[in-house]
């Protein structure tokens, strides 16, 4: 069985400090911590952002990650208010931990 959440080495806000411990179980628990019903649309942001890490050793900003969701999902879902719609708050850092990525560096 895969181990809790919480049971996890995390930072102090809550991000996985070994990306190796991530899981799509561990982000669905991730998800309901944080209020957040995963959908289709939300996969489709979790694993973008997984492969954006991969290429780049960085978890994106708002702006980056606006326009690598245009690019890859197309210009109606590569808005700030579509990512807002499916992470309340902060897309970027709200996305991040999800996807158990570091939480992106110019995010308050």
């Amino acid at each position: 069985m895969q181990p809790s959440y919480q049971n996890l080495a995390l930072d102090e806000e809550g991000y996985l400090l070994d990306l190796n411990d991530w899981s799509e179980s561990l982000a669905t628990e991730i998800a309901e911590v944080e209020g957040v019903e995963l959908t289709d649309a939300h996969w489709d942001i979790i694993y973008l952002l997984r492969d954006f890490y991969k290429e780049f050793e960085v978890s994106p900003a708002m702006r980056p990650l606006v326009k690598a969701v245009s690019k890859k999902l197309g210009a109606d879902k590569g808005k700030s208010i579509y990512l807002m719609t499916l992470f309340p708050g902060s897309p970027p850092k709200l996305s991040a931990k999800i996807a158990g990525l570091p939480k992106p560096a110019n995010c308050l």
